[in-house]
């Protein structure tokens, strides 16, 4: 804490004497965490500190700040910087006024808390322009028991012709430390969320997606910042955000000359102009915020706890098992083809059948991603007796059913294309680029809203007996362009865009509140808090190659947690990857998310089927740990010793799971051996091996008792050292 305190309060902070009695000081504050400012009526508002918790702010007040060089002027970090005065640094905020004036000098108006409930707190902050009638509040939601801070930003004005609103940041964080250290996330299509870790230099490192739509597939607005070491997991003081917004964004990093780390987030201002008329409103998404000083590990604990509140649709809910069509069917498939597989993933134990892609069209038969996207009527060739045959024989067979859609989407081949060309997005007379054979819809135009409600709901009115609809959007945005929009508005296409999914989001919310909703495109490309508190799940990646899944999962979970994860075990060899691996493998790594099949069942043979059938029973019996328990990570793939490990504890530390993967070859005479986290020191647990195959056991204490402290102090070794070896462990309270 000590360290803390020198490290945060901004740019060459010295003693001086205590702020005058006129300044009103504001704090945002959770159980754990503190954000403290303080301001006087059209003056500054000063972004004094954020971190662990302070009850005595006297020291945090009782320091002024150097001056600028050539100035008189303090180097004030302020809470919502804009373009105008003395400050250099990318700002949070650029306006153009009506009259061509280019600058904005916001000043404090005022601030109002109230409480929500028992668990939040909203502060509202307000700001005008000393001389223009703009005005900003910059709201923040405190959740206490989750120490999660939510900040976010509106802007109205009064203005007679408008004005140009060229950057609007959800949020800006200044830091103050020796060095940092910078975890965020890159990846295509089948390798999401692929983590690294840099230290910052001077300069301005940025995070930023343009793409539109599928704009998390490569990026990820999200951020683990370190002070003065590499982010460790269980101590350190360590900062994190994601920004909930499901277009573009950009995050940047500055440091600058006086060591001062100065953090934005929010929206990409790229091409995305917004003429803001007098007394309309725009806001921004919320930055989701948090920190620890001890480390990584807490953030993510911090993170899941508040998705499943506050995130995610029926959070407190036990996921079901499902067999997904996709890759044990592809487009080929008819009537006896689904049926012969909902008999076997019944046979199984599995609790839900999905038919993915290829079930519509009729003109424009879908028979594969060329044709028929738009036109979502059941094709009669495929399936004679229609959707609703399906859906009653899979709850007949004791499974719940779900389907595909892509409603945002539509193939040139298609009635609608031909329909309504004015609903595509386009620029102006440039060729309109299709991407896996579609284009997309413009979800700025109301009218293509409605189609997209009426798509979901004319489908979930094929049939009473679907509960699940699997929401895919497979390409992102080319020569962007709307007919709707008016000209001089093309560059709020970016915004409306979003704001038109939204809107579509909460009518189906409103209609359907108990259908439970996969957030997929093509994998990872919409993983951002923004879509995920529509959805139950998402799904992290094409990709179902076990050994990949190690690193999408470990890194996509630093964020988001478990129980929204959809891991599917598929077959082998891969069908992206082509690599053969054991199916106990297989199974221990879709074991540590929301356990699924991606695969034909008859495929499974031999002991293979015994087996997984042994699985799915098995992971009934720990899917309350692993979806609702607090995650642990003990050892990560993206260490050179190529091993992984984690585990998940109840709320109540009375049982566990524990998860270990060899990734290579380690020889003979290595073993796995990592100490345990997370347990009561004071109580005892039996540890089962779970999962195993043929009696094998890896662990030679398994049933035995061992005390928790002495799991967390010595740990467990294992004899996994061969490739593609795992272990699962039970821990139990006695």
């Amino acid at each position: 804490m000590k360290n803390l305190l020198t490290t945060v309060l901004f740019s060459f902070l010295t003693l001086s004497s205590v702020l005058s009695n006129e300044k009103e000081i504001v704090r945002v504050e959770t159980n754990d965490l503190s954000m403290i400012f303080t301001a006087e009526t059209d003056g500054k508002i000063v972004y004094h500190y954020w971190g662990e918790k302070v009850n005595n702010i006297t020291p945090v007040l009782d320091r002024r700040f150097k001056n600028q060089p050539d100035t008189n002027d303090e180097l004030v970090p302020q809470l919502y910087p804009a373009y105008g005065g003395r400050y250099y640094l990318n700002p949070a905020l650029k306006l153009t006024h009506e009259d061509g004036v280019l600058t904005t000098d916001l000043v404090y108006v005022g601030s109002k808390t109230k409480v929500l409930d028992s668990n939040r707190t909203e502060t509202v902050i307000s700001l005008k322009d000393k001389i223009y009638p703009v005005f900003v509040d910059v709201k923040f939601i405190a959740f206490r028991a989750e120490n999660i801070i939510s900040q976010s930003v509106s802007i109205t004005h009064q203005e007679k012709k408008g004005i140009q609103v060229e950057n609007i940041a959800s949020a800006y964080i200044p830091l103050h430390a020796e060095s940092y250290y910078l975890t965020h996330f890159n990846g295509t299509w089948a390798a999401e969320m692929q983590m690294e870790e840099e230290m910052l230099t001077h300069g301005v490192k940025v995070i930023e997606s343009k793409k539109g739509v599928r704009t998390t597939q490569s990026e990820n607005p999200s951020f683990i910042l370190s002070l003065n070491a590499k982010a460790q997991e269980d101590s350190g003081d360590v900062y994190a955000g994601c920004l909930a917004w499901s277009g573009n964004y950009k995050l940047s990093f500055e440091l600058d000359e006086t060591g001062s780390l100065n953090i934005l987030g929010g929206m990409n201002p790229f091409a995305a102009l917004y003429n803001l008329k007098a007394s309309e409103k725009i806001e921004t998404p919320e930055m989701i915020l948090t920190y620890s000083n001890r480390g990584k590990g807490q953030i993510t604990r911090n993170f899941h706890d508040w998705a499943r509140k506050y995130s995610l649709a029926h959070g407190d809910e036990l996921r079901p098992i499902l067999l997904n069509s996709w890759e044990g069917a592809y487009f080929s498939f008819n009537e006896k083809t689904l049926t012969d597989m909902m008999d076997d993933a019944a046979g199984f134990g599995v609790e839900m059948f999905v038919l993915d892609d290829g079930w519509f069209g009729n003109k424009y038969p879908r028979n594969g991603d060329n044709a028929g996207l738009g036109d979502w009527q059941v094709n009669k060739t495929k399936l004679p007796r229609g959707i609703n045959y399906l859906a009653d024989y899979a709850v007949n067979k004791g499974l719940k059913f779900g389907i595909w859609i892509e409603p945002e989407m539509v193939n040139p081949d298609s009635e609608l294309a031909k329909k309504h060309p004015e609903w595509i997005v386009k620029s102006g007379k440039r060729d309109i680029l299709p991407m896996r054979n579609q284009w997309l819809l413009d979800l700025s135009n109301p009218k293509v809203q409605d189609f997209v409600f009426n798509t979901f709901d004319e489908v979930l009115a094929m049939s009473s007996n679907i509960s699940y609809v699997k929401w895919d959007a497979n390409r992102h945005v080319d020569n962007a362009g709307s007919d709707y929009l008016a000209k001089n508005e093309q560059s709020h296409f970016w915004y409306e865009y979003v704001k038109g999914l939204y809107s579509v989001y909460d009518r189906i919310r409103a209609k359907y509140p108990d259908v439970m909703i996969q957030l997929c495109s093509s994998g990872g490309g919409r993983l951002d808090y923004g879509a995920l508190k529509y959805h139950d799940e998402f799904w992290a990646s094409d990709n179902t190659n076990a050994l990949d899944r190690i690193y999408i999962q470990y890194a996509t979970n630093t964020f988001f947690p478990a129980i929204a994860t959809g891991s599917h075990v598929s077959t082998s060899p891969n069908h992206q990857t082509g690599m053969i691996i054991p199916i106990k493998f297989r199974f221990d790594v879709a074991m540590s998310g929301r356990l699924g099949l991606e695969l034909q069942p008859k495929d499974i043979v031999g002991d293979d089927h015994g087996f997984a059938k042994k699985a799915i029973e098995t992971y009934k019996q720990i899917r309350p740990i692993v979806q609702f328990g607090d995650l642990y990570r003990l050892v990560s793939p993206y260490d050179v010793n190529s091993w992984a490990s984690h585990m998940y504890v109840s709320k109540d530390k009375k049982q566990s799971v524990f998860f270990a993967y060899s990734l290579k070859y380690h020889g003979r005479t290595t073993y796995f051996d990592t100490r345990l986290k997370g347990l009561n020191p004071d109580k005892n647990y039996k540890v089962t091996e779970i999962n195993s195959r043929s009696g094998h056991s890896s662990f030679n204490g398994n049933g035995k008792v061992f005390s928790g402290d002495y799991l967390m102090k010595i740990g467990v070794n294992l004899n996994i050292g061969n490739p593609f070896d795992s272990a699962v462990l039970l821990i139990t309270e006695q």
